[in-house]
């Protein structure tokens, strides 16, 4: 385990190699610092390199915690300027593998049975390797004892949890000199964002979770045309294992495997744009994770999922916004949008609609003059978040990751059919959600939905109707009794002054 000043200084030495002090000493908030840090010596030896690329090989060379870091950050272009965020976007976790017999150990300690007594076959090389854990081929057993059911059983790195804790504790501390130091420290919330880079990391540490999120995306495309979920085996789960169903199929980006398939990759591109608003819209639970790496193609042309560490939740409250939002930016309804952004709390409650509706336009406008086949809407976005910092507008974490996918998804679809028409794909999909969620669809479905409460509630209501009469009668009784005890308190005050001023008439005549 690393010592706390070990690894200090070697975050110290790599911004000094890479000359990342340049990048931030202008922003620097106290003058004096600012003059202290400009005294430093300056390590030529990737000065030729761009200030974005820079940022990204020092994260690579700090280890996988950061490369995550960068990864997370990548995704936040309300925080970073447009070329560093496609910059970071660019790392990739590149682990070597750990020892097979320490991942032995770990099915063992973990499942509590000898590795032969578990799988009937297993394969001790790693298929695939990356910072948080490994994956190895395995068979389980069959019926009759033979080798049976193919698995990929995936295997938590050992002592990872130790490692993650001290590097997000350095992050922490540098999250608060962030705040102190730089000018824009506070508007970046970079505590928050350490924070929020701490659950989904502590999140991947639990394969079980990881199970769960399977299980339900396999139950929510049961019989799809469009996607496979492998099938979770949790018999042979754990913490820190996770048995699945061993998946054949061409990876995604092996575009002429894909054609020797006599694979359809128009229609698959267009598949991967309605798998995306179905898990959003219609279930409000999606895969967050949709890079090349965790997507294959199946014989049959359907897409296959891999790796579900990482998934994001939508509430109906979310899910209905984003609809208006995006088909508002379809209609070119700037003034929607930005009301749109006001009413869900997006943005602070004193927004001037006009202003904000003036900058989407100036944003969206010249970008709707192309042909829609070329417009990325996940350059909108980006741009859109670059604009809305001067409106404080704040990001919702649960739209963190649906940017990322959505990223993710777009550059897929692109890659498969450069023709690819993302908008006109959307539009079809969310107009008819839109109409299912207010018409009479919705109303039905809605009454449905409540039928057995209200079959629960209906044959106790005239007694509710009754104790609700009787109390409001109750209260009526009480309130006429109090009158009247404030009436008679009255006149017993005035008997008695009358009674009084007589007595004192009749003494004094």
């Amino acid at each position: 385990m690393w010592c706390w000043p070990k690894r200090i200084w070697v975050i110290i030495h790599t911004v000094y190699v890479f000359g990342l002090l340049d990048l931030v000493q202008p922003h620097i908030r106290p003058l004096w610092l600012q003059k202290l840090a400009r005294l430093f010596p300056r390590c030529r030896q990737y000065r030729q390199e761009l200030p974005a690329v820079r940022l990204r090989l020092a994260l690579e060379s700090l280890g996988p915690i950061f490369v995550k870091f960068g990864q997370v950050l990548s995704t936040r272009p309300d925080l970073l300027p447009a070329d560093y965020a496609r910059e970071l976007s660019l790392l990739q976790d590149r682990v070597p593998p750990f020892d097979s017999d320490v991942a032995i150990k770990v099915i063992e300690a973990e499942l509590g049975k000898p590795l032969d007594a578990i799988y009937a076959r297993f394969n001790p090389q790693p298929v695939a390797s990356a910072s948080i854990a490994q994956v190895h081929e395995a068979n389980l057993f069959a019926a009759d004892g033979g080798v049976g059911q193919k698995v990929a059983v995936k295997v938590l790195r050992p002592n990872i949890a130790p490692v993650i804790d001290q590097d997000l504790a350095l992050m922490a501390v540098g999250a608060r000199w962030v705040e102190w130091l730089f000018a824009d420290g506070k508007r970046l919330k970079p505590r928050e964002v350490v924070a929020e880079f701490q659950n989904y990391l502590h999140d991947e540490l639990d394969l079980m979770r990881e199970a769960a999120n399977a299980s339900l995306l396999g139950r929510q495309f049961t019989d799809s045309s469009m996607l496979i979920i492998p099938a979770v085996y949790y018999d042979y789960c754990a913490r820190r294992v996770l048995t699945i169903e061993w998946m054949d199929g061409i990876p995604v980006a092996c575009l002429d495997r894909l054609r020797g398939k006599n694979i359809d990759l128009h229609q698959l591109a267009r598949y991967g744009v309605e798998i995306f608003f179905t898990q959003v819209f219609d279930n409000g639970f999606f895969h967050a994770d949709m890079h090349p790496g965790n997507i294959m193609v199946a014989d049959d042309g359907r897409y296959i999922a891999l790796d579900f560490g990482i998934v994001g939740t939508l509430t109906d409250y979310d899910k209905r916004y984003l609809a208006i939002n995006f088909l508002a930016f379809f209609n070119r309804d700037y003034h929607r949008v930005a009301t749109a952004h006001v009413e869900s709390g997006w943005v602070p409650p004193d927004t001037r609609v006009e202003e904000l509706e003036a900058a989407v336009r100036a944003v969206c406008e010249p970008i709707f003059n192309k042909p829609l086949a070329e417009i990325s809407f996940g350059m909108v976005l980006m741009r859109l978040f670059e604009t809305s910092r001067r409106f404080n507008v704040e990001i919702q974490p649960q739209l963190v990751l649906l940017q990322k996918t959505l990223l993710n998804i777009e550059g897929l679809g692109r890659q498969l059919d450069p023709e690819l028409d993302l908008w006109a794909t959307a539009k079809p999909f969310l107009t008819r959600w839109m109409h299912n969620q207010i018409g009479i669809k919705a109303l039905w479905k809605t009454l449905r939905q409540e039928a057995p409460d209200w079959a629960q509630m209906l044959p106790a209501l005239p007694r509710k109707l009754n104790a609700l009469v009787d109390e409001k009668r109750q209260l009526e009784w009480r309130d006429a009794y109090v009158h009247l005890l404030r009436t008679q308190r009255q006149q017993n005050f005035w008997l008695a002054v009358i009674a009084l001023v007589l007595l004192a008439v009749f003494v004094f005549k």
